[in-house]
């Protein structure tokens, strides 16, 4: 069957899982480098300004927001009357879809609103899960990889799983690769085509798939589909578009070794974010050795943080290890 286009939605059929028997691999396990802090500080598009008392004061472009922030178990420092200059705050106290979660104290606000990164135009959103549609901190990653793409001196490959909105195919679209995006909700997708047409890109190679992840890389190991570049950001607990359920503890191990087993000959790299769990970077550094055994090049692991322009104080968002080639 022919591959759509990137004008096209993909959704294919629901299908049996069958359990992927893991092996343990021969040779050499990578290189390694830790602890790796990859800092996102303030900037034009994006400021963390403040934090304390269980949330977080950030500017999105135009606007001031409010949300809730387990971490930040300091005192703000800047006093409540900056505090108060905030535009939305997400309140979470009904049980309403979209805008109806989030207070706006200056004045009504519309359910989207501009923002960019690096020169890529997209929307922010007011969602009911206190996103807003980008994770600023997973800027460190897009630099990486957009220098990659633009240095390879080849055609290069990118498969994003768990792709949420599409800023990261954005910036790999733009550095020149051919980009696959990947994710169950059909929500997200769509919001991601959004940002494609308003970032002036719909002309770029990007195939928008709505299905469950681990099934999708399956079936392209089936294909005999490569990829030079991976980025995996999934949750700590989700569901696919046909009720599949996803653990991160229970389904990463085999995610992981099939992402392995779809590079290319020679890969540049492939990056797994993780957030919201109770474990240390070690464990996903341990499981991307084990996985990229016999490769050669260098797993590097540590955490994701956001550099306050307040005082200073650095706001860890998530862990991540990546295996990059030498």
């Amino acid at each position: 069957m022919q591959k759509p286009g990137p004008e096209k939605l993909a959704r294919p059929a629901s299908e049996p899982v069958q359990p992927r028997q893991l092996k343990r691999r021969e040779g050499t396990r990578p290189d390694e480098k830790l602890a790796l802090i990859l800092e996102t500080e303030p900037s034009e598009d994006y400021a963390l300004l403040d934090s304390g008392n269980g949330q977080k004061l950030e500017q999105y472009g135009p606007y001031r927001i409010v949300r809730p922030e387990g971490q930040a178990i300091w005192l703000p420092a800047c006093d409540q009357a900056e505090w108060a200059k905030a535009d939305a705050v997400f309140t979470g106290n009904t049980d309403e879809e979209g805008i109806g979660r989030w207070h706006f104290p200056r004045q009504p606000l519309g359910e989207t609103w501009p923002m960019a990164y690096d020169g890529i135009p997209f929307l922010g959103r007011f969602t009911s899960f206190r996103h807003v549609g980008v994770f600023p901190e997973q800027a460190a990653h897009w630099a990486t990889m957009d220098h990659l793409i633009r240095n390879a001196g080849r055609p290069v490959r990118v498969l994003n799983l768990f792709g949420y909105t599409g800023v990261a195919s954005l910036v790999a679209a733009r550095a020149g690769a051919e980009v696959t995006h990947v994710d169950a909700s059909k929500k997200a997708i769509l919001w991601a085509r959004e940002n494609q047409e308003m970032a002036g890109l719909s002309a770029k190679p990007i195939r928008w798939i709505c299905d469950d992840a681990t099934k999708f890389v399956a079936r392209e190991e089936r294909r005999d589909s490569r990829y030079d570049i991976i980025l995996l950001d999934p949750p700590a607990y989700g569901r696919g578009p046909n009720g599949e359920i996803w653990q991160l503890f229970d389904n990463l191990p085999e995610i992981v070794d099939l992402c392995r087993s779809i590079l290319t000959p020679k890969p540049l790299a492939v990056v797994l974010t993780a957030y919201s769990i109770r474990a240390s970077f070690f464990a996903i550094h341990e499981l991307m050795r084990d996985a990229f055994t016999g490769l050669g090049g260098r797993v590097e692991s540590g955490e994701l943080i956001l550099r306050e322009r307040s005082a200073g104080r650095a706001l860890s968002t998530s862990l991540f290890s990546r295996w990059v080639a030498q």
